[in-house]
């Protein structure tokens, strides 16, 4: 095969950043919600997200079909009360698991479509800056059984 050096490097070039997207891993640790009652139609999903590359990355967005939107929140002390607030991103850097967690950052599931139930499991889609998308189950657990339960219910949040 004869490749002309011109034509050689126009497709290591090309090549580049294909190569590049699979320099941050993320993993993806106990993704899980809390069970949800009835009349509830606003839920959270937590996780520990871990990145065993060596760039930083940045988890962008999620979605799936639990809720009819789905957006990545804060808290955030403001007037001297905790508030809770969408954000752009959540940062995930190298030796720096990044927990989402009642209380913090965490992926806010928007307009329930039907209640979450312990012992189920949900689907998402996790959208990172340079890892891409990454498929995650999330557990449904029973209310109250996680350490840390300060979450407030979601009740202030309308579908969009």
């Amino acid at each position: 095969m004869n490749i002309k050096l011109p034509a050689l490097s126009l497709l290591l070039a090309l090549s580049a950043p294909v190569f590049a997207a699979g320099t941050a891993t993320i993993k993806v640790e106990e993704p899980w919600a809390r069970e949800s009652p009835p009349t509830v139609t606003n839920g959270g999903a937590y996780m520990t997200l871990v990145n065993t590359g060596k760039e930083a990355d940045r988890l962008v967005g999620a979605s799936g079909d639990v809720s009819a939107t789905i957006e990545l929140h804060t808290h955030r002390m403001e007037d001297g009360m905790m508030k809770m607030r969408p954000i752009k991103a959540i940062d995930v850097n190298p030796g720096e698991p990044a927990t989402l967690k009642p209380g913090g950052l965490h992926i806010m599931l928007i307009g329930l479509k039907k209640p979450l139930v312990a012992g189920e499991n949900f689907p998402l889609r996790l959208r990172f800056e340079k890892a891409g998308e990454i498929p995650v189950d999330v557990k449904v657990r029973k209310m109250g059984s996680e350490e840390g339960a300060t979450h407030s219910p979601h009740q202030d949040h309308k579908a969009r």
